[in-house]
C-alpha cells in the first residue's frame, strides 16, 4: 500500500522594503521629474544669459560656469545617487577632483613658467 504524502508549501511573501514600496517609487519619480525640469530651466537660462542678456562676456562666462556647476551637482547628486552613497564614494570622488586639479595645474604651470623666461 502506498501512502499519499501531502507536502504543504509555505508561501512567504517578501516584505516590501523601502525601494519596492509603490509610494517610494512615486516619490522618486517625482524627484526625477523636478530635477529634469530644473536642468531644462538652467539650460534655457544659460542660453538666455549668453544670447539675450546685456551682460559683459566675462560676467556671462562666470554665470554660465556657476549654472554648469549647479547642473553638475544635480546630475551627480540625484541621477548618479551620490547624495545617498557611502563615504568610500566620496573618497573616490575627492581623489578624482585632486587628480583633475593636478592635471589642469601641470600644463598651466608649465606655460606660465615658459612665459616668464
Amino acid at each position: 500500500m502506498t501512502e499519499n504524502v501531502v507536502v504543504h508549501e509555505e508561501v512567504h511573501e517578501a516584505p516590501h522594503d523601502a525601494h519596492n514600496d509603490p509610494e517610494h517609487i512615486r516619490r522618486e519619480i517625482r524627484v526625477y521629474k523636478i530635477i529634469f525640469a530644473s536642468l531644462l530651466f538652467l539650460t534655457v537660462l544659460t542660453v538666455g544669459v549668453i544670447k539675450i542678456g546685456d551682460v559683459p562676456i566675462h560676467y556671462a562666462i562666470m554665470i554660465a560656469l556657476a549654472i554648469a556647476l549647479t547642473k553638475g551637482f544635480l546630475v551627480a547628486g540625484f541621477f548618479m545617487h551620490l547624495l545617498t552613497e557611502k563615504k568610500l564614494i566620496y573618497a573616490v570622488l575627492a581623489l578624482t577632483v585632486v587628480f583633475f586639479a593636478f592635471l589642469i595645474w601641470l600644463p598651466l604651470h608649465d606655460i606660465a613658467d615658459k612665459m616668464g623666461k
